[in-house]
């Protein structure tokens, strides 16, 4: 089909509904003359008047039929209009012909014609086609009364004349209605496309704020359905489209009808990107006649950990002062008393019971120094002395140095290693992932399996330490990086500490995540090579 201009296509439209219209009235015509020729069939045979009625009748399918193909395949214009209005005069000239001629029942007929007319041609085609309408009725009129003659009789002839005026004035009267009404229809019309368009194009707007709002939107019926949700919804609960289109709000966000009466809360929610935790606004939707009611989230989740690493790193920070005054207090008396238990030892050799003592004091005191030790490298880790190093190369070194730890004996061990360079501290990375390493060892205590992947994302190296034990309770996540806590016997609780503020000496993260089901996994993220180099040059560049 061709393409159309926006007045064609609209000229169209009407062609084809005045087609239609077309059809249904000749349909109502044949159907209004066959119950008549059925009133009648038992009085008299088919006249030939008749005939020519059906055969008109039968015109007018044909030359709809003519119409419709022309509509579908040739290019509307005016000419089109024009030639169907003339065909209706010349049908509606035919059956007043023959069904009377000036006392013809149809020459209503020609109205038909006025008012197709206005609406395709405008008022000026509809009085023009009522002037035509007049002249073909006033021929069939005349005709009608030169047939009669002389002998016609007066009252006859004014009846006639009278029909002719009063159709005349009504096809005039039709005109001038018919071309008011669409003029006013043209201009409802217009007036309707523009605001159609206005609101498409604010409908489009509304999509678009939507869709780029960062925040989640949904909005649900009373009975939880959903009825609409927004595309930052969708990615912060890691979801599809067409995965919430069936299901309630209490699925995706649980625990949410216990808010109902809190405007402002925090949700924790399970989702398939992990653990989420969610800042949520409701209110109802006023004006929508149901209850309805609109929920709005934001992912505090980073927020939240961001949080929870700046706590902890005050908390450090300050436990690392106190530890280093005690460390500094306990250094001294203790090499005082460890001086004088070897002095005693000394003394006492040749006494079974003081030597015993004096070894208990000396391995005590060892103990004592090596924790204070410990203290002091939490308290002030050394500044990571960083260079290029190949952490792939580094792992597969440190994992030939724990084959022979008695802790492997027995675990599965399964190595995902890619080929990262990071500026580090060897030394120190290789102390937090030997205790990560350990670590994972005994949670698993030869029964389980322990995973080291190393990959690089964005500008940072990732390396995770997994084990299938998943044996850190939920409750004690939050505090497994603060010193001092433990919840093995004989642990002093320093440990991950010491790595956390490790890695945090590096500029880099540390986290962790565990639960029965998935285990338990460390996630230690330094800065690649080439992004430190380039954040080194440029802090030594600003002076």
């Amino acid at each position: 089909m061709l393409a159309l201009h926006p007045g064609e296509a609209e000229l169209r439209v009407r062609l084809t509904w005045l087609s239609i219209f077309r059809t249904i009235a000749t349909s109502l015509l044949l159907a209004v003359f066959a119950l008549r020729l059925l009133a009648s069939s038992g009085t008299r045979d088919l006249s030939r008047e008749d005939s020519l009625v059906f055969l008109g009748i039968g015109l007018v399918y044909v030359l709809t039929l003519i119409y419709g193909l022309w509509l579908r395949k040739g290019r509307v214009g005016r000419t089109a209009a024009v030639v169907q209005v003339a065909g209706d005069i010349l049908i509606a000239s035919g059956l007043v012909s023959v069904t009377g001629g000036g006392d013809s029942p149809v020459s209503f007929t020609y109205s038909l014609a006025v008012i197709a007319a206005s609406i395709l041609l405008s008022q000026r085609g509809a009085f023009v086609t009522a002037a035509a309408c007049s002249g073909a009725y006033g021929a069939i009129v005349g005709q009608h009364l030169l047939e009669l003659g002389n002998h016609a009789p007066t009252a006859m002839v004014v009846r006639l004349g009278f029909t002719f005026a009063s159709n005349v004035l009504a096809y005039f009267l039709i005109a001038a209605l018919a071309g008011y009404l669409s003029r006013q229809l043209l201009a409802t019309g217009g007036r309707l496309s523009a605001s159609q368009a206005d609101l498409k194009r604010l409908a489009t707007l509304h999509e678009q704020i939507l869709d780029s709002t960062p925040s989640g939107l949904l909005t649900c019926e009373a009975d939880g359905s959903i009825t609409f949700i927004n595309r930052a919804a969708l990615s912060i609960l890691g979801m599809e489209g067409t995965a919430v289109q069936s299901r309630l709000v209490q699925e995706l966000l649980p625990g949410l009808p216990e808010m109902e009466r809190v405007p402002r809360s925090e949700l924790k929610v399970d989702t398939p990107r992990g653990h989420r935790i969610l800042g949520l606004t409701l209110a109802p939707l006023e004006g929508t006649g149901r209850a309805a009611r609109l929920i709005v989230f934001q992912d505090l989740t980073a927020l939240r950990r961001a949080e929870d690493e700046l706590r902890r790193a005050d908390r450090l920070a300050a436990l690392g002062t106190l530890a280093a005054q005690l460390a500094h207090e306990i250094r001294n008396p203790l090499a005082a008393m460890r001086g004088s238990a070897q002095m005693l030892a000394q003394d006492g050799a040749g006494d079974p019971g003081s030597q015993r003592l004096t070894n208990i004091l000396l391995r005590e005191s060892d103990r004592l120094s090596r924790l204070v030790e410990e203290f002091l490298r939490f308290a002030r880790p050394p500044k990571p002395q960083l260079r290029p190093v190949g952490l792939e190369l580094l792992v597969r070194q440190l994992m030939e140095m724990l084959q022979v730890d008695p802790l492997s004996r027995g675990v599965e061990l399964d190595l995902d290693l890619q080929p990262v360079a990071a500026a580090v501290d060897p030394d120190q990375v290789r102390q937090v992932l030997l205790n990560l390493l350990r670590n994972a060892f005994e949670a698993v205590d030869s029964k389980g399996k322990v995973r080291l992947s190393l990959s690089a994302e964005g500008n940072m190296a990732r390396l995770s330490v997994w084990d299938s034990a998943g044996s850190i309770p939920e409750s004690n996540l939050g505090r497994i990086f603060e010193p001092f806590f433990t919840t093995r016997s004989g642990g002093t609780g320093l440990g991950l500490a010491t790595a956390y503020s490790i890695v945090r000496a590096h500029e880099g993260r540390m986290q962790v995540t565990s639960s029965p089901e998935a285990g338990t996994e460390f996630v230690v993220e330094l800065p690649l090579a080439v992004a430190s180099e380039e954040v080194q040059g440029a802090r030594a560049s600003g002076g």
